[in-house]
């Protein structure tokens, strides 16, 4: 294994973009919905919409120049290739933070709060906000390798961040993370006590115990109601991800329309968008993360994440100093009382008025002020 961190960029093939515009061309459509709403999934009408402007209007060389702007590396890790953005403040004595996406999401998510973290002087701040960002893309997803045998769960992906920060020789680095990312961070702070001196997590994953769920409180019957709605009506795709990924795939890798469908009913139902995601994203921001599936052929490997980490969830108490902010149209939205059962040393917690799943996407302003705001409490 080589040790070695290389400069990367992204350059799709010519060919890899015009194969995309004839397949969605060529898109064999189901029928339409038999309700005027979105409880049977992403409607016919939106979807046929979105996929004409991706075949016509969307630009994907514009994102990519947008991409190779950024400091962008490679460097192996147990046998796999890590993609990963690599952004040092220009202030001397700035935080190294390593920020983890999720599903669906991507390292594009990311985008708009690289300046004001790295940069915060430049963007409303002071230079002790400063972070130097570790930003890397999960192993399977975007362009990242995809793990060859099984194994990479949220345990194993956590202790590969943990060797990428000291191979950048960040001997103590904050990390953050949702959705997975989430769940990758609180097992970097179970981990790497040794290295790592606080987390934010805008998903905490807690399970209260019974008596505590006996007497809830408004703001936990509000999240109790939620997560039963998830169990009920939206984790059909996790079900599917979690026992038979494969098979999923096939479809996934080879229909432009039915990857961009899979993902972007996600971003309606997760953000705080009010009836549309395009309410809070851009078509054009909705479609740079698809493409991050689309390009890579990540629909199979991508959902293997599922499969590796249901397995073996990591519920251990975390002891480093830990953050939650809790938006609005988050999927588990956990209270104080609860967070503290499991992060001991929870030294933030903020629930938020607006946003969703995609915090630093949606809003990435309040998300910024969420990270400087807790890691405040921890440098």
């Amino acid at each position: 294994m080589s040790n070695e961190i290389r400069p990367f960029r992204i350059d799709i093939d010519q060919a890899d973009l015009d194969d995309l515009r004839e397949r969605l061309a060529r898109t064999r459509w189901p029928e339409a919905e038999t309700v005027d709403d979105w409880s049977q999934g992403i409607p016919l009408a939106y979807v046929r919409e979105l996929c004409e402007y991706w075949r016509d209007g969307y630009d994907w060389r514009a994102t990519e120049a947008r991409l190779n702007a950024i400091p962008q590396f490679k460097t192996e890790i147990d046998g796999i290739d890590v993609h990963f953005l690599h952004v040092r403040s220009p202030v001397e004595g700035a935080a190294p933070l390593v920020v983890t996406h999720g599903w669906p999401g991507s390292i594009v998510e990311f985008l708009k709060i690289i300046g004001p973290l790295s940069d915060p002087a430049s963007h409303g701040g002071s230079d002790a906000d400063a972070f130097h960002l570790v930003i890397p893309a999960i192993p399977g997803y975007g362009f990242s390798d995809k793990p060859a045998q099984h194994g990479w769960g949220v345990g194993r992906i956590a202790g590969a961040w943990s060797k990428l920060m000291a191979r950048l020789v960040y001997e103590r680095y904050f990390a953050q993370g949702g959705d997975w990312g989430s769940m990758i961070t609180t097992s970097i702070g179970i981990q790497d006590t040794a290295h790592c001196a606080g987390l934010h997590t805008n998903m905490p994953v807690v399970f209260p115990p019974p008596e505590m769920l006996a007497e809830p409180t408004e703001q936990e019957r509000d999240a109790l109601a939620g997560q039963k709605y998830y169990q009920d009506w939206d984790s059909g795709y996790s079900k599917q991800q979690s026992t038979r990924p494969q098979t999923l795939g096939y479809g996934l890798v080879d229909s432009p329309a039915g990857q961009a469908a899979w993902i972007v009913e996600k971003f309606y139902q997760w953000t705080d968008c009010d009836g549309h995601p395009e309410n809070v994203l851009t078509r054009d921001e909705l479609l740079d993360n698809v493409m991050f599936y689309w390009l890579t052929g990540s629909g199979a490997s991508s959902a293997r994440l599922y499969w590796e980490s249901f397995r073996g969830v990591p519920l251990d108490p975390v002891t480093v100093p830990s953050g939650a902010s809790i938006f609005p149209k988050e999927i588990f939205r956990a209270s104080r009382r609860w967070v503290e059962l499991r992060f001991k040393d929870l030294r933030y917690y903020n629930v938020l008025d607006t946003g969703g799943h995609f915090a630093a996407f949606e809003q990435p302003d309040t998300f910024v002020n969420e990270l400087r705001a807790c890691f405040a409490k921890m440098r």
